[in-house]
Parts: structure tokens; C-alpha cells; sequence
């Protein structure tokens, strides 16, 4: 069963705004329904991302390498591995409807009333 606790996110969190400072990003971290570890970014520095990127506003984790290009691919590949750690784990199988994974990892560009500031 998935679960995050808040003091996995407190190991986590140095590494993640390291990776946030490394950019030039200002970000939020917290822990959703205890299963899932939340990044929002609130301000990226201009020509990161593409219009087209942030578009969604959701950053699917799963097909970065297939959605992202350039700086911003390698931005968010070293924030998914600075969120999953060293305790992170999945053993998912879902061709046996087997679902083991240590929590989930999101990340958002800005938030439905609150879109994400270029600076």
C-alpha cells in the first residue's frame, strides 16, 4: 500500500529544493492523502518550459522523456529522482491487478486557481 509519511517528506525535501535552487524554481512540497508525494512549482525562470508544456498543468511522471524536450526534461528527471530517494520502490504489476508501490510522486506546474508565475 502506498503511504508517504511527513517525515519521509522532510528527509526528501533538501534534496528536492536542491534541485529547485539548481533551476531557479520555486516550489512547494507536500504529502496528498498520505499516499503521494506533491512538488508545485510556483515560479519558473522564463524559457524553461515551452507554452506547450505547462499547458496541462500536470506533469505526467510516467512519460516525461516523452512530453519534455531540452533543459526542461532534465529538470524534471532530476526532481522525480530527488522525490523517489533512496526509499522509493514499485513492484507493480498490473497484468495480475497487483499494485506495491512505496507512494506516489506528482508534480504540478502552478495549481487550478493559481497558475504558475514566469519570472
Amino acid at each position: 500500500m502506498a503511504y508517504v509519511s511527513k517525515e519521509t517528506k522532510k528527509e526528501l525535501a533538501p534534496a528536492i529544493k536542491a534541485v529547485l535552487a539548481e533551476y531557479g524554481v520555486k516550489g512547494t512540497i507536500k504529502v496528498d492523502h498520505h499516499s503521494t508525494l506533491v512538488v508545485t512549482l510556483r515560479k519558473i525562470p522564463a524559457g524553461l518550459f515551452t507554452p506547450k508544456e505547462i499547458a496541462n498543468g500536470d506533469v505526467n511522471v510516467y512519460h516525461i522523456d516523452t512530453f519534455f524536450e531540452g533543459t526542461a526534461n532534465k529538470f524534471l528527471n532530476k526532481l522525480l529522482a530527488a522525490m523517489k530517494g533512496d526509499k522509493w520502490y514499485d513492484n507493480t504489476n498490473s497484468m495480475i491487478d497487483y499494485f506495491d508501490t512505496a507512494w506516489y510522486n506528482s508534480i504540478k506546474v502552478g495549481e487550478w486557481d493559481k497558475p504558475v508565475e514566469i519570472i
